[in-house]
């Protein structure tokens, strides 16, 4: 099967949220720098070389609830551009210690795209989160099932992406994060099918600016070979 491009969102979602009445964006960033050079997809765009810019802006409607709005954009690898559509998305985290021991949320995104982003227009996701911290330890996994609400839009599919990083100072935070897709949810497919990613990862607060870095190596053939990736993020 052919490899699919990197997403325009590569990020592990935990318990951090936006206060009540304040606003933030996060510009997601990543380029393959080795994939595969054929379209995925008839009107695909081939994910060697691609980079992807995704502003992310969202609202704190209550301490435990936050909107927000993606717009997508591309690089490819002959230097044209295009923007690739837009998707909202709501997110809950429900209230908890936010020191110590287990949080959950849900997040609802929906979308409409083009064809260099997805070979649907249409696009939805839930995204479920679930983490828990102990000492300098944190751990979180998203299982994220997606789907075309259009009709004759194809089975829902099944991605799990998680996280663990360990707090070196309390700036800064080193670990791994896994994205491993499934395929159909109604019939999940062999653990060396499919995309799966891993990613050595940074996590950097520098006065009120935060940074997530990551490079990632390709575990599958279905998978981009080497994706780097880096998301700066603000409240305002």
């Amino acid at each position: 099967m052919p490899a699919y491009a990197a997403p325009e969102e590569i990020q592990v979602y935990l318990d951090d949220m936006s206060n009540a009445g304040q606003f933030g964006l996060d510009i997601h960033n990543n380029y393959v720098v080795s994939g595969d050079s054929m379209t995925p997809y008839r009107g695909g765009t081939p994910p060697m070389h691609e980079y992807r810019l995704t502003p992310e802006f969202y609202y704190g409607l209550t301490q435990d609830l936050e909107l927000g709005l993606y717009l997508l954009e591309a690089r490819d690898a002959d230097g044209s551009t295009h923007f690739d559509g837009e998707k909202i998305r709501i997110k809950y985290v429900a209230p908890h210690d936010a020191v110590t021991g287990a949080f959950w949320g849900l997040n609802i995104e929906i979308g409409k795209t083009d064809l260099n982003a997805s070979p649907v227009p249409w696009n939805a996701e839930l995204k479920g989160i679930w983490g828990y911290r102990t000492g300098a330890w944190t751990f979180g996994v998203n299982p994220n099932i997606d789907w075309n609400p259009t009709a004759g839009g194809g089975p829902a599919t099944l991605d799990v992406d998680g996280k663990f990083a360990y707090a070196v100072t309390d700036k800064t935070q080193i670990g791994m994060e896994l994205y491993s897709e499934f395929g159909p949810v109604r019939q999940l497919q062999a653990l060396n099918q499919n995309s799966k990613t891993l990613f050595l990862a940074l996590d950097q607060d520098l006065g009120g600016i935060d940074f997530n870095m990551g490079i990632g190596r390709g575990l599958t053939s279905e998978s981009d070979k080497w994706v780097i990736k880096w998301i700066v993020g603000t409240h305002f």
